[in-house]
């Protein structure tokens, strides 16, 4: 029997574990599957490794609570810059993932809480309609790629339900669909007013979750390409808000929300 070093983290609710690379010795999908059950380990989304390069770089190898690995997450990525920050006083950093480098930056910070502005990539929004086994008609969507794998659907009612179904029971579906080779997170968006969007997450390998940040990212481009809503805009999950920008389809989305840093200890991992 072993201990783990970590560091517990969440922005909007979606909560993460925070672990050097080097304590994970090839076990990431166990110790994610482990440590991230909620009534039996510590309980989280997922688990950022932090990979610390002979170059000084850092890299972060994302871990869903069901041991699957994803190519980043944008609120864990800025759970982690929050932890540098608040540990290491790195106010900017640059953090690499599958889904490309991430540059973190802190606009402010009141104890735990960490605000910061992330860079995000440069979305792309592809519409697509889809038909899913058991439910009925065909889902008009589109398929949104911020470095990882979303499908954006548009609701018209307060309860995010679509084709008869609870927005919980149709992401389950569309997330595992033969359709998408690696799974998708999904989407449920209702627009507010032009600078407002709200929306529901059901994330790959997690399910609902209470915030997401691409999923903030991509619900936001759909949203301004095919909706026309403002290039600047307030998106709202259950967990709370975050402030999108992207000034035009070519340019790279800016993402602002908080982080806060909840613990810190050592976890009981036999491997």
């Amino acid at each position: 029997m072993g201990s783990v070093k970590f560091v517990k983290a969440h922005a909007c609710g979606n909560d993460f574990l925070v672990i050097e690379e080097t304590a994970a010795q090839g076990r990431h999908a166990v110790m994610a599957r482990k440590l991230c059950a909620r009534n039996t380990g510590i309980g989280a989304d997922g688990i950022e490794f932090v990979d610390r390069r002979a170059d000084g770089s850092l890299f972060l190898r994302l871990f869903n609570a069901d041991g699957s690995e994803a190519e980043l997450s944008g609120n864990g990525t800025r759970c982690v810059a929050a932890w540098l920050a608040a540990s290491e006083g790195r106010e900017s950093v640059a953090l690499g993932t599958h889904g490309g480098i991430r540059t973190c930056q802190v606009i402010e910070h009141n104890g735990p809480q960490w605000w910061i502005e992330s860079g995000m990539g440069v979305p792309r929004v592809m519409p697509r309609k889809i038909e899913i086994d058991g439910v009925d008609g065909i889902i008009d969507g589109a398929m949104v790629n911020v470095g990882n794998p979303h499908y954006v659907i548009f609701v018209d009612n307060d309860v995010f339900a679509s084709h008869g179904l609870s927005w919980q029971e149709l992401g389950a579906r569309i997330s595992v669909d033969p359709m998408f080779k690696f799974g998708t997170n999904v989407e449920f968006v209702l627009v507010r007013k032009p600078g407002e969007i709200e929306f529901r997450i059901y994330e790959r390998g997690c399910g609902p979750t209470t915030s997401s940040g691409t999923g903030t990212c991509a619900s936001s481009a759909a949203s301004m390409v095919l909706k026309g809503v403002a290039r600047e805009l307030t998106a709202i999950a259950q967990g709370g808000s975050q402030h999108v920008v992207w000034p035009a389809n070519e340019a790279e989305m800016r993402l602002t929300g908080p982080a806060e840093i909840i613990c810190r200890g050592e976890a009981e991992f036999a491997g």
